[in-house]
């Protein structure tokens, strides 16, 4: 039992560092298509992170069959089982490994939060930029705001002049 969990423990370790490097690298690529303003850029990295979030979704059943079988090693439930309490039931070298991959693995995942976490900034600023640029060219002005009334006088208002006033200096 012992080598057999033990292998499947570092092989997973192993698939789920590789999601996580391929995640970190869509991640940055998709940073790199915002800053550049290339939407077709972010849409087809957004497509290839959504694919390897589906692939690791498969990753985390493995995940929790692997707790599941450590679990009924140690007799307690598979929520409760730690690295720790997985290594164990290795080998000590094994262990050690384990270890390593899983601050690897923590690492990475951090990495991601980071990234992620910027791209979402980036994204947010170029939108409201988008919107604004939107409501001049179409000469709204931002919502809640209607200078000329609600109700039946705004729609029988005049269209308001094509033009932006920036300064008015007539009183």
């Amino acid at each position: 039992m012992t080598t057999m969990l033990e292998a499947e423990l570092l092989a997973h370790l192993d698939v789920q560092i590789a999601s996580a490097r391929k995640l970190l690298s869509l991640v940055l690529a998709q940073g790199s298509s915002i800053r550049a303003r290339d939407v077709d850029g972010v849409l087809t990295q957004l497509a290839e992170v959504q694919a390897e979030m589906a692939r690791r979704g498969s990753l985390e059943q493995d995940r929790a069959a692997l707790l599941q079988r450590a679990g009924m090693a140690l007799g307690v439930p598979a929520a409760h089982v730690t690295l720790e309490r997985l290594c164990a039931l290795v080998t000590p070298g094994a262990a050690t490994a384990a270890r390593d991959r899983s601050a690897e693995l923590r690492g990475l995942l951090a990495e991601i939060a980071r990234e992620h976490g910027i791209n979402r900034a980036l994204m947010r600023q170029e939108l409201a930029f988008l919107s604004h640029l939107t409501r001049l060219i179409g000469n709204e002005t931002e919502a809640g705001y209607r200078p000329t009334g609600t109700g039946q006088q705004a729609a029988a208002a005049p269209a308001s002049p094509a033009g932006h006033h920036v300064l008015d200096l007539q009183a």
